[in-house]
């Protein structure tokens, strides 16, 4: 970023700043919105775009090396007429990138002229092309992609992570219904709550909310079925980066099978187990003074120190009035024991929760209810409330997949097979990789939190949607900034760390 970067970015602030500042002002006569003779015309010689931001990234694809290793590794054209395997992964990750939702958004983007320039391409792929491209795909060409995405993604933690936080990989993993109207999409099937789709895998990496491996199965799958493979290729991936890895699921996921093989090999791992009748009955038999009160953390710390007062609570007015039944968490207690599942040959740490609940009708208190929630772990320098709120931390996944379901529409299922669609849906996901690398060479800690935990629409809008002119000349591609936001400042300085980037 040069010095006349720095003094135009300083008086747009300035001139912002001043323009919100707090006014008194008095009554107005007319409405704040006043234009009124609005008119539009054609600019002859100037070209922009609305999605400014995407020219960092594709430098950022080229310098951290992803192009080249997927033209290196995924094979799947036999001749280039016009376009590399490349062109057809990045055409369907920019094209989320650049706010589309379906293939047939790429169409408006191969008939903007100025896109084109700004990426430097004479032409891209059209819809139909793109989604033939995924049809070539079978497994072994989808985990070769994968496998390729995360070699330059390794790259990327040993540059950029700092040793405290290469310190533990947390893996989480968890299944989801990915729901499809298509009548003729193969190997769809019926899930167990009656929707017609696909029934995706996810292993993320916690630390970075990045998916790891997605994995595409029919719809009757169970969460569980095929998934111990796939955790142990990403234990045995993050492990090149992380001095410890550790596991995170659900009861699904509980594979009491692998326990041991897991902890032999130094591996952590806390998961939800089943209330079962006789984890139940050794819950029932733990004394008194063995149980701790669960104080839970506070979601939202005051920084002031001063909270506002709560606003009335109007879903438990209207619960009193109509007197419905209303269950109401009263009291929480941790404790623990050893159980040694069938499956495994020695023992392991069962954390306990017990929820007393209050069932009430109207201002009617009916009666106390006793529930109790399990978790069962390797982990023994935790407490039992540090070890409750790690396995409640993998709820943090759940965001991560909406914002693939919804935010990115990666699993749209757009395409006709379940390989097809899987390798769309990796594509997709590429975006959100992407938008995670970028948020590691941001040099601010609290901006770089920030853009990891940000919904990818927020993000479109704030470092994406960037409106530039794009000026092609002999010897560069020039982004002309037109517009102004407050990331602007920091989308400038992480885009000279990504010019310097070189990772291939």
């Amino acid at each position: 970023m040069n010095k006349n970067d720095i003094t135009i970015l300083r008086k747009r602030k300035k001139k912002l700043a001043k323009r919100l500042e707090r006014k008194q002002f008095s009554e107005q006569e007319s409405p704040m919105f006043t234009a009124k003779n609005i008119h539009y015309e054609m600019s002859d010689r100037i070209q922009a775009i609305d999605c400014g931001g995407i020219g960092a990234f594709h430098v950022l694809a080229r310098n951290c090396g992803l192009i080249d290793q997927i033209n290196k590794d995924v094979e799947l054209l036999k001749i280039h007429l016009p376009y590399h395997e490349s062109d057809h992964v990045l055409n369907i990750a920019y094209n989320v990138l650049a706010g589309g939702t379906c293939l047939d958004d790429i169409k408006l983007l191969r008939n903007d002229e100025t896109y084109m320039n700004a990426l430097g391409a004479d032409r891209i792929p059209d819809p139909t092309t793109a989604g033939d491209f995924t049809r070539r795909f079978y497994d072994d060409d989808v985990l070769r992609l994968m496998n390729t995405i995360n070699k330059v993604r390794v790259k990327m933690w040993d540059r950029h992570l700092s040793r405290a936080e290469c310190d533990e990989a947390i893996l989480d993993i968890d299944g989801t219904i990915a729901p499809t109207t298509g009548e003729c999409k193969k190997d769809m099937n019926l899930s167990y709550n009656g929707i017609w789709g696909y029934h995706p895998l996810l292993i993320s990496l916690a630390n970075t909310m990045e998916p790891l491996y997605l994995v595409n199965r029919p719809g009757n799958r169970p969460s569980h079925d095929g998934c111990v493979p796939w955790i142990d290729r990403a234990v045995s991936m993050v492990g090149e980066s992380f001095k410890k890895v550790s596991l995170r699921g659900d009861t699904d996921f509980a594979l009491t099978g692998n326990f041991d093989r897991w902890t032999e090999t130094g591996l952590r791992f806390a998961f939800g187990t089943d209330a079962r009748p006789n984890l139940v009955k050794i819950a029932e038999k733990i004394e008194g003074k063995s149980w701790e009160k669960l104080k839970r953390r506070d979601k939202n710390p005051c920084k002031s120190g001063k909270r506002r007062k709560r606003p009335n609570r109007v879903k438990d007015q209207i619960i009193e009035e109509k007197q419905f039944k209303k269950m109401k968490l009263e009291e929480e207690h941790v404790a623990e024991f050893y159980y040694q599942p069938g499956k495994c040959k020695k023992s392991y740490r069962v954390v306990v929760l017990r929820k007393k609940i209050s069932v009430e009708q109207g201002q009617l208190r009916l009666w106390d209810d006793i529930r109790y929630f399990f978790y069962i772990t390797n982990i023994e320098d935790m407490t039992m409330a540090e070890v409750v709120y790690f396995c409640n931390d993998r709820c943090n996944q759940e965001n991560l997949i909406e914002q693939l379901k919804n935010g990115l529409n990666a699993m749209r299922m757009a395409t006709g097979t379940l390989e097809s669609n899987w390798a769309y849906m990796v594509m997709c996901s590429l975006a959100w990789t992407l938008k995670a690398w970028f948020a590691l060479l941001v040099r601010d800690r609290e901006k770089r939190d920030n853009i990891l935990r940000m919904e990818f629409k927020q993000f479109l809008n704030t470092i994406i949607k960037i409106p530039v002119q794009i000026i092609n000349t002999s010897r560069k591609i020039l982004y002309r900034i037109l517009g102004y936001n407050h990331w602007t400042h920091t989308f400038l300085r992480t885009f000279d760390a990504i010019r310097q980037l070189r990772l291939a």
